[in-house]
């Protein structure tokens, strides 16, 4: 068995757990959920805590807790002393509980549990996108619950679970000092353009041979893909995958909807439904435009990214390396807006472009009315071009930097972000 290595995200979640709200990891299929929620659940357990691990595959279970939210307690300790103010850390009782959305309506089960025993019951959950979809869950668990998203690995992961630490810690220290410039850069952009190309779901990460790497990719697009397409309840699966081969085409670029539409030959509501169910199953994001006051900056496109590159480059079945393909830019791209994802709140994250097409990558709204201002190119080039001359001048309070995917003192260098 594989030791288990921890995730970005782990200390966070483990944070949270002294918050009476539920704790409700989600993310893409096969990214590693339950495997986060056992480690978690035996830090809990090693700390002596009263705590139980189910799973909604069990049919057993499911059909119990179908019937009422209360046969939940057939299988792990109902709480005790309940409507105590202020329970003791030994009196409140923890059930981890995998794939929460197998239940007939998870969202009221979580609901029932959490105002019939308050502190006393801590729940900690996975739920695929099925659950995430629903829009019940955000309306009746309101105030109940904060979601953790787990994503596939990212760069930094990504050296873990390749076992190569001490690249891992050289990565660390290339954020930290500014203008450091590693010895070993070339060996990391390497490893970059590999993990550009075949992305960050374990199973593929785990895999040492290329050609078995691209036949697991093709078995998540293939058998993962369908379970979203079923489970949200999209009626034509042949146009839902010829859009998201659309928008793999465009990464980077602004999604037109109408122009999809005709493309794929369905109407502007199937395209929304469709963009809907990618967004909330954790395949794409949307970008949206910078806006301010100036009427001719009023672009209402959005930009499109993957949130794997993996899954990006098997939709379109292009594996070969950085420097055969005419893609390379907008997998650098994207792989900013990944990072950038990791750094902020993706809802302060968005681009700038102008009437008359003058842009700025990606725009980070630090605090109200000014922030950060990234242009990404592959070469940092000396001077500022006439978008990024445009934008300094009408938002002096946002720092304008370059990210250079080749190491420059003069630009951020993509792995120093």
């Amino acid at each position: 068995m594989r030791m288990y290595i921890q995730r970005s995200i782990h200390e966070h979640i483990l944070k949270h757990l002294g918050r009476k709200e539920y704790t409700i990891i989600t993310g893409p299929r096969q990214c590693g959920k339950t495997t986060l929620l056992r480690a978690i659940y035996n830090d809990i357990k090693k700390l002596g805590h009263e705590v139980t691990f189910l799973t909604f595959e069990d049919r057993d279970i499911l059909s119990a807790v179908n019937r009422h939210p209360e046969e939940i307690f057939f299988f792990a300790p109902r709480p005790d002393h309940v409507g105590q103010a202020n329970p003791s850390l030994n009196n409140i009782r923890y059930i981890f509980i995998d794939e929460v959305q197998y239940a007939d309506d998870p969202s009221n089960f979580l609901k029932y549990l959490f105002d019939t025993y308050g502190h006393h019951l801590k729940i900690v959950a996975t739920g695929s996108s099925a659950f995430y979809i629903d829009r019940k869950f955000k309306d009746s668990l309101s105030g109940r619950k904060r979601v953790f998203e787990l994503k596939t690995l990212s760069f930094d992961e990504w050296l873990l679970f390749n076992n190569m630490h001490d690249l891992a810690e050289e990565l660390k220290t290339i954020r930290k000092q500014k203008g450091y410039v590693s010895a070993r850069f070339r060996e990391l952009l390497g490893l970059l353009n590999e993990y550009l190309i075949f992305g960050g779901y374990p199973a593929v990460v785990l895999e040492r041979d290329k050609q078995e790497k691209i036949v697991l990719l093709k078995e998540i697009k293939n058998a993962f893909l369908k379970r979203d397409i079923d489970e949200s309840g999209v009626s034509d699966a042949d146009k839902f995958y010829n859009l998201l081969v659309l928008l793999a085409s465009q990464t980077a670029n602004l999604v037109n909807r109408n122009e999809l539409a005709n493309t794929i030959g369905v109407d502007n509501k199937t395209i929304e439904k469709y963009l809907y169910v990618l967004q909330k199953c954790f395949h794409i994001d949307l970008v949206k435009p910078f806006h301010s006051n100036i009427r001719k900056e009023l672009i209402r496109m959005p930009k499109v990214y993957f949130k794997d590159p993996g899954m990006r480059n098997v939709a379109l079945n292009r594996f070969f390396d950085l420097n055969m393909r005419d893609d390379t830019g907008a997998l650098i791209e994207n792989y900013v807006f990944n990072r950038l994802s990791h750094l902020y709140d993706r809802d302060i994250i968005r681009f700038w472009r102008t009437a008359d097409k003058k842009e700025i990558d990606f725009i980070v709204s630090t605090s109200f009315n000014e922030g950060l201002a990234y242009e990404v190119k592959m070469t940092c080039k000396q001077g500022h071009s006439i978008s990024e001359r445009t934008f300094s001048l009408a938002y002096s309070n946002y720092t304008l930097e370059t990210i250079s995917y080749h190491p420059d003192p003069m630009c951020v260098w993509i792995l120093s972000l």
